[in-house]
């Protein structure tokens, strides 16, 4: 186990675990808020993984989840506001992308701008490359 401090705590690391920057995924203020208080109210981890799997519209989405600890491999950002974790094949369709959050009643919710991308569906959950 390796250590890696942060702001606020110490993680222990499973062996693998790198730390990267907002070069591969940066959350907005507002997305950072919303994560802050989504993890307060759940209580099931203090880090995002943010996972693309097959499925959905276009072939591949998001999938959004807390968790406790990263496992080995695993790619860990951190900025303010937020602690993120991302598998390293995730890593590949991710990088550059920007999570945003929006309240709005229609069309609110958390919402990737991917440049990876080639094409979304309309809802914003799935793209393709």
């Amino acid at each position: 186990m390796s250590a890696v401090p942060d702001s606020t705590t110490t993680i222990a690391w499973p062996e693998g675990v790198r730390e990267g920057n907002e070069n591969l995924v940066r959350l907005t203020p507002a997305a950072a808020q919303k994560v802050a208080a989504l993890i307060a109210r759940e209580q099931q981890g203090e880090l995002l993984r943010v996972a693309i799997t097959g499925g959905g519209c276009n072939g591949l989405s998001y999938k959004l989840r807390f968790t406790a600890q990263p496992r080995a491999g695993d790619i860990f950002v951190r900025m303010a506001g937020a602690r993120v974790v991302v598998d390293p094949k995730t890593a590949l369709y991710l990088k550059g992308t920007q999570l945003d959050y929006s309240a709005a009643m229609v069309a609110g919710g958390f919402k990737f701008s991917n440049p990876n991308a080639k094409a979304s569906c309309s809802c914003g959950e799935s793209f393709s490359v």
